[in-house]
């Protein structure tokens, strides 16, 4: 069961790596062309591909996970990854555009989102919260934080502008992109032109997706939460999976409440059948570098070991029942951000 899982986890980074390299002139000259940096705060839940959801070559969306989509500009890491982010835009001349995002489900209240109950009313105020401190972190216009609504049935974008105002592509699959443009001028009077023009792509890319998902009439079951891994730390780009995986990143003081979620949510997958038993569940942990001659490096080791150490801690703490469908050992390995390549390594 456990060696089944790893094989399948280390194919799916490779496969996903060698897509990425391959994919390196894209990215290049798609932002030649959409200098804006561009990215995105959204929940631990692996259906959330926004490269997928607005057909965007892979790695132009800078993705930051977390249970529900939970973030607090105050948590240090989180904040200084933040700001760090936008300071490199700026040394680019770039601007930068965040989309702060929440998620739900019309069809069903339970296939939404799990880190607020299902509660979309919640999500939608926490994610507004958010929006607000960022605006007042960062004054000015070269940083532009927007809601974002996700709709997982259809994978549907949904544009919270000023006055509640909304743009919902699913409801507009055949708006012309300068449609687009003056309805995203109206949702954002103050947005440059040239992030528009740098955001279209993303609204034109989900209207091909929407009506892709609808013209499959995929099965409702693969809108559905049947996730049997659990991944914590960053440099988990290459795992998005739709409803496999529950991210969760490193972020706020308390990093035990989302890992007893999370596990909670793997172990109801199990005794409620999403899932077989035989099948199990995985701990994958990882942290990210960039060259293995730097500190970072084997920083990053140290990271991912204890990431593992630390969520073993929880579960054996808070979810015991959930050990006894597990690997023996929790998959750890770090990620160079430059070819998403995933090695793993031991726990010692």
């Amino acid at each position: 069961m456990s060696q089944k899982l790893i094989n399948f986890l280390l194919e799916r980074n490779r496969e996903q790596s060698e897509l990425f390299c391959n994919h390196t002139l894209s990215r290049m000259q798609y932002r030649a062309k959409h200098p804006t940096e561009i990215c995105a705060l959204k929940c631990m839940d692996g259906r959330l591909n926004l490269s997928v959801m607005t057909q965007i070559p892979v790695g132009i969306i800078q993705p930051y996970r977390n249970i529900g989509g939970k973030f607090d500009f105050g948590w240090p890491y989180f904040g200084t990854l933040l700001r760090k982010w936008v300071e490199y835009s700026m040394s680019r001349g770039r601007d930068s555009l965040m989309l702060v995002t929440y998620h739900f489900s019309k069809g069903d209240p339970h296939r939404g989102c799990a880190g607020f109950g299902y509660d979309i009313v919640k999500a939608k105020a926490h994610t507004k919260k958010l929006l607000s401190d960022f605006e007042y972190a960062f004054s000015g216009d070269v940083c532009y934080p927007i809601q974002v609504g996700i709709e997982t049935d259809d994978e549907a974008l949904i544009l919270h502008g000023q006055n509640d105002k909304i743009l919902d592509i699913a409801a507009n699959l055949d708006m012309s992109e300068d449609a687009l443009f003056a309805e995203v001028q109206s949702l954002y009077p103050n947005m440059k032109d040239q992030m528009i023009l740098d955001l279209i792509p993303l609204l034109v890319g989900n209207q091909r997706h929407v009506k892709e998902v609808i013209e499959s009439n995929r099965p409702i079951v693969d809108a559905s939460h049947r996730e049997q891994i659990l991944a914590i730390g960053r440099g988990f780009n290459w795992l998005h999976l739709p409803n496999r995986a529950l991210i969760i990143g490193p972020y706020s003081f308390d990093l035990g409440e989302p890992i007893e979620l999370a596990s909670k949510l793997l172990l109801s997958n199990i005794k409620e059948g999403r899932i077989a038993k035989e099948d199990g569940v995985i701990l994958v942990t990882s942290a990210p570098y960039g060259n293995e001659a730097d500190v970072e490096y084997k920083q990053a080791l140290f990271k991912a070991r204890a990431f593992a150490d630390f969520a073993m801690k929880i579960i054996n703490e808070r979810v015991p029942e959930l050990k006894q469908y597990m690997s023996s050992e929790p998959l750890i390995g770090v990620v160079n951000y430059n070819t998403l390549k995933f090695t793993q390594i031991d726990s010692k």
